[in-house]
């Protein structure tokens, strides 16, 4: 299994680099980033440090979204980096959700992103492009180029088209149960639109707490820095609660239950421990969501994720522990996890 870190471009740039360091030297193969331009700094700009003081690590957003950018920008970005320093990026692709609601927009469509996703792969690998009827290709790519192209989804319709058009699925959460349900769907899809369901890479993300023991007061510290991420999942949820329905055959009870008392989010706190808006979340939906524990039990649910098909867990890493979880899990849980 591969492993990435996850972190939001907070100032000073240099510590976001000093991190994906860290994490490079502690076996982490992937380094991705929130990418909200209201929110953080340019992510773009510190990829390329990142790339420059690293040896092997590939970099991505978790995630970009059609609609901040023109795609031929982004896929000029995309392809700059590779050719500057090999092909070490992947582009995560979703909706947008803080990045277009805190400029005031709505996020975006599906059949948007699709278009969005065949443009930017086809440009960034040297490919002619259609841009509403302008054909455009840069001049400038060298053979060889690829960049893969990862969806982020949680709705039915967004998980079919993430099996029948990405490189690889983003889901951020790490419930079993879920993980399951949705990686199959994922996988179904591929195979129902002609592909080979394991082109299809997969990759859970969620926030991983390591704790000394399983003491009560442990594992409740590690739960209020880690239950931003219910809130922060909720936002989407709430979407398909709007679409689908409190209960639908469509959406699993086991992911839309727990907002019913969400009352309302503020973004200044977007992916933040102390987030105000996420006491809604119960303890059960961060055990469920969430690695928290001893090492021992972050293997053991990694060895899980696996069995279900997982190729790569990305560890959120915005809490109080962040270069102490670098460690550990260099330490002791990636080489658990992987028989090392």
């Amino acid at each position: 299994m591969d492993f990435g870190l996850v972190l939001q471009t907070d100032p000073p740039a240099s510590r976001v680099i000093e991190l994906m360091q860290r994490a490079e030297a502690n076996g982490f193969t992937h380094g991705w980033t929130f990418d909200s331009a209201v929110l953080w700094q340019e992510p773009f700009v510190i990829y390329s440090q990142i790339l420059a003081n690293t040896r092997t690590l590939t970099v991505g957003p978790m995630v970009t979204n059609p609609g901040t950018r023109t795609w031929e920008v982004t896929a000029s970005t995309f392809a700059t980096l590779n050719d500057m320093y090999g092909n070490r990026t992947v582009c995560g692709i979703g909706r947008g959700d803080s990045a277009m609601r805190v400029a005031g927009r709505k996020p975006n469509t599906l059949a948007r992103i699709s278009d969005a996703m065949k443009v930017i792969r086809a440009l960034a690998r040297g490919d002619e492009a259609d841009l509403g009827g302008t054909v455009i290709k840069f001049p400038w790519v060298r053979p060889g180029a690829e960049l893969p192209v990862w969806m982020a989804a949680y709705g039915p319709k967004a998980l079919k088209m993430t099996g029948e058009e990405a490189d690889g699925f983003i889901l951020q959460l790490a419930d079993l149960y879920l993980t399951e349900y949705m990686v199959k769907t994922v996988k179904d899809a591929a195979a129902d639109a002609g592909r080979d369901p394991d082109d299809v890479k997969i990759c859970v993300a969620a926030p991983a707490y390591i704790t000394e023991d399983d003491s009560p007061e442990a594992l409740a510290h590690a739960r209020d820095q880690c239950r931003w991420f219910g809130g922060m999942v909720g936002n989407h949820v709430a979407d398909l609660v709007t679409k689908y329905g409190e209960h639908s055959a469509a959406v699993p009870d086991e992911l839309t239950d727990y907002i019913k008392a969400r009352e309302g989010y503020d973004y200044a706190h977007h992916g933040r421990a102390d987030n105000p808006d996420t006491a809604f979340v119960p303890d059960e939906i961060i055990d469920r969501f969430c690695l928290i524990g001893p090492a021992e039990r972050h293997i053991e649910k990694l060895n899980a994720l696996r069995a279900l098909g997982v190729d790569q867990f990305a560890v959120y890493d915005m809490h109080d522990a962040q270069e102490a979880t670098i460690d550990a899990y260099g330490k002791k849980v990636i080489p658990g996890a992987n028989g090392q």
